[in-house]
């Protein structure tokens, strides 16, 4: 490999990464656009093992916006992340498969104070699929599918 093609590799991870982190923020934050924003046309998130929904990414965000309502404070960590990039004969291509574990400590609302209101923890792994958009010349990557794998939960009643 050469350090052209070492380069562009360690660029394109910083930019995958950047996205990962910005669905975490989007989510977290409400912005709704901005979480719409971190798809490729056509993409699709899939909340189904979380007792979400599956769907196109407007769909899903605007189904997001009126959950994400029952909690007062989300604070969504994802951690472990794996990156595959696709490999192209030794050269990176424009698909990377990503897996990253996560934990969802959250706040419910249920008109108390924020600091008297039970929470909500949730963990899993996310399945991420992203593409490098064509014609982009600067290599932006975008989903084109998030999963959730909730593997556990814990409420305080």
């Amino acid at each position: 490999m050469t350090q052209r093609v070492i380069l562009a590799t360690v660029m394109d991870r910083l930019a995958i990464d950047a996205v990962i982190t910005g669905y975490a923020r989007a989510v977290d934050d409400a912005d709704w656009a901005a979480y719409r924003g971190l798809f490729a046309p056509g993409g699709r998130a899939d909340y189904r093992s979380a007792g979400g929904i599956e769907g196109p990414a407007g769909e899903v965000a605007a189904w997001l916006a009126e959950t994400m309502r029952l909690f007062l404070v989300r604070q969504h960590l994802i951690v472990n992340r794996r990156v595959e990039i696709q490999d192209l004969g030794g050269y990176p291509g424009d698909r990377a498969d990503v897996t990253a574990d996560y934990i969802n400590p959250m706040r419910t609302d249920r008109g108390g104070a924020p600091s008297t209101a039970p929470d909500f923890v949730s963990g899993g792994r996310y399945a991420f699929v992203l593409r490098r958009m064509d014609g982009r010349t600067d290599g932006d990557w975008r989903l084109t599918r998030a999963v959730v794998h909730e593997k556990w939960r814990r409420t305080d009643n």
